[in-house]
């Protein structure tokens, strides 16, 4: 292929003619641009003022789209501002009717967007809704929690949540179906100190339904523990022929795991231990298994000594 060399003069005017011709198409990319257009941008709604009265549930979709009059350089970078695609629409005349028409709002949502970003219709322009009958209910507060402790802290004591009980109201029929309110996560590691904290509840589900608050404090009683020995005595039951009956011991020892800041107010009251004489009488068992029955909360139990009893019958 032959290679064509062109003279100095030539590759100037070559030059020149690139360069022109670049400086034009810029001139008419600004041109397009800089013209007027009415294009179409998808838009969520979202409401505010809702009736007090009555629970609706939008019957579409919550997106409609928006015809906005703009530039070109709006149009380009319109998908870039996502708060160009949000309204806010206003549902005050559902006291009296089913539907809200967008078009009688354009005021009130194009004084919050750019003068050069006007909206000029909606599709589609009128939205309607369904209603039932709205109801208040007060439901407790569930913790959704995870915490992995440090050696030897443990929980010592109920997880308190203040307010313990939240106020939600929406559709009848959807309310009653709610038994409690869960919080968000609250996850903690390597814990040795008490944790005091705002957590928050989960969103509700739907527009029509609102949750009243909206958070909760949370405190976690955190004590690192020791271990405690305790003597109880064993309780006999099931004795129907009621026999006269001599266990050997007639005590176990219990050995727990208790907070620090319960150690001595936790005794051998706050125990129970119990032999089960049908296990002799049904089951032919020549010992009888001691069992704890009644346990402290956020004690642990470590072992019973012994775990299984002699015993006398006396007809």
């Amino acid at each position: 292929m032959a290679i064509i060399k062109l003279s100095k003069n030539e590759q100037r005017r070559l030059s020149v003619f690139f360069t022109c011709l670049l400086l034009a198409f810029g001139a008419w990319v600004l041109t397009i641009l800089s013209n007027q257009y009415t294009y179409t941008v998808k838009t969520i709604v979202s409401f505010t003022n809702p009736p007090l009265r009555r629970s609706f549930k939008s019957l579409q979709s919550d997106t409609v789209e928006a015809k906005v009059q703009g530039n070109g350089w709006n149009m380009l970078f319109s998908k870039m501002n996502m708060d160009d695609h949000r309204i806010s629409v206003n549902l005050k005349t559902l006291d009296n009717r089913n539907y809200v028409v967008l078009s009688l709002q354009l005021k009130a949502f194009n004084e919050k967007r750019a003068a050069n970003q006007q909206i000029v219709s909606f599709n589609p322009d009128t939205l309607y809704f369904d209603f039932s009958s709205r109801a208040v209910k007060r439901v407790p507060v569930q913790l959704q929690y995870k915490f992995d402790y440090k050696r030897q802290f443990i929980l010592s004591d109920d997880i308190t949540l203040n307010p313990n009980y939240v106020t939600i109201s929406g559709p009848a029929e959807t309310i009653d179906k709610i038994k409690f309110w869960k919080t968000d996560s609250l996850t903690a590691h390597d814990v040795e100190n008490p944790i005091d904290q705002t957590v928050r509840l989960q969103a509700v589900p739907e527009s029509n339904m609102s949750i009243f608050p909206k958070a909760v404090r949370v405190h976690v009683p955190i004590s690192e523990f020791t271990e405690k020995t305790v003597e109880v005595p064993v309780k006999l039951i099931n004795n129907k022929s009621y026999y006269s009956v001599k266990m050997f011991p007639q005590k176990v020892k219990i050995t727990f795991t208790v907070a620090l800041s319960k150690y001595s107010v936790t005794d051998e009251h706050a125990f129970e231990a119990v032999a089960d004489l049908s296990l002799w009488q049904d089951g032919g068992l020549n010992q009888l298994p001691v069992k704890v029955t009644v346990f402290p909360p956020y004690c642990k139990l470590v072992k019973t000594e012994p775990q299984n009893l002699d015993f006398i019958v006396k007809e």
